[in-house]
């Protein structure tokens, strides 16, 4: 695969990055068949593994350390995040330093690696102050455990506020961030990318298949797939939902447009993604080798102009058809934060 620059760090990257949120419970609880899986998309080039503490709990972390056994380690960007709530004690999640310093020893621990490149905080978080969050990731690259800080799914007002306490206080500033973005999913156009792109940010989005709509399986008239994405996640697939309904029309529409364009639909939407000039490298997430096999082609694949005005005809550039896909919910809007105390 042709490599991208990673933002303006100097380091190159595979267009495509391979997720290891479906390695564990959460998807494929099959340890060796993974590890098959991500040794077959290092052997095809890609270079970039994403994971985070809260897949599995830890589960899909101990997957990728042990895939990289044995010498693989040197050869891979390596990147995880921290945030997500780890256990029942309330301090086992979030932001803060002391929550940070100590996750990170057990992220080390499970990927069995001396260091981290690129360590993400996976969601803002509005009870802590980003010059403590930046201040312990600072601390950590300078112990040498983490090469490189960034963010995800951080709406464009956050990503400048941590820019400018980075430079306001001489710390470690985030060097990419990690958005939804997909055909279905396209709110980021609107500022994220553009944000990004003037701080000198890589853009890794997860999320390119819109979490399986653009996957070919959800067509007009036919039984929708089940998975356990549905289950957990219901406001993004609950067909009931208007804004759902919505999305399978709008997906047939764009099936149909990549069976007249004589391609699978699955690499229409990859090429869609890496077509943006600020997207560094699309996530991929697969659960099995098949579905390894039928994303990894994407990268070779080219759109052309005429192809992507008709995408736009079909989906508006800008705009998120179901809020809940934004991965991200503003705490401003929310009752208590509107209202005065009674």
């Amino acid at each position: 695969m042709e490599l991208r620059p990673f933002g303006r760090t100097g380091v190159k990257v595979s267009p495509l990055c391979l997720g290891a949120m479906m390695f564990g419970e959460w998807g494929n609880p099959d340890h060796d068949e993974s590890v098959r899986i991500i040794h077959r998309a290092l052997d095809a080039g890609i270079n970039f593994i994403d994971t985070a503490d809260v897949y599995s709990r830890g589960e899909s972390e101990e997957i990728v350390g042990r895939a990289l056994a044995g010498g693989r380690r040197e050869h891979v960007v390596l990147a995880t995040k921290v945030h997500g709530t780890m256990g029942d004690d309330p301090n086992q999640f979030g932001n803060s330093r002391r929550w940070i310093a100590r996750e990170v020893e057990a992220s080390l621990r499970r990927l069995n690696t001396d260091y981290i490149d690129l360590y993400q905080i996976h969601r803002p978080e509005a009870d802590t102050d980003i010059e403590e969050t930046l201040g312990v990731l600072t601390d950590l690259v300078r112990a040498g455990k983490v090469r490189y800080i960034g963010s995800s799914t951080f709406p464009a007002s956050r990503i400048v506020e941590a820019q400018w306490a980075a430079r306001e206080r001489n710390l470690e500033r985030f060097v990419c961030e990690q958005p939804p973005y997909s055909m279905l999913v396209r709110g980021i156009e609107a500022d994220v990318l553009p944000t990004a792109r003037r701080h000198g940010m890589a853009v890794i989005p997860w999320s390119p298949l819109a979490g399986g709509w653009l996957s070919g399986r959800y067509r007009k008239g036919e039984e929708p797939p089940r998975s356990s994405r549905v289950e957990r996640l219901p406001r993004r697939y609950d067909l009931s939902l208007p804004e759902n309904q919505r999305k399978l029309e709008l997906a047939d529409a764009l099936g149909a447009l990549a069976d007249e364009a004589g391609m699978p639909l699955i690499h229409m939407a990859l090429a869609f993604v890496l077509r943006h000039p600020v997207i560094t490298a699309a996530i991929i997430g697969p659960r099995t080798m098949e579905q390894l096999e039928s994303q990894l082609g994407a990268a070779e694949v080219r759109l052309d102009d005429e192809l992507l005005n008709r995408i736009d005809e079909i989906v508006a550039p800008g705009t998120n058809l179901n809020p809940a896909d934004a991965g991200w919910t503003n705490p401003d809007l929310e009752p208590a934060a509107r209202r005065r105390p009674a």
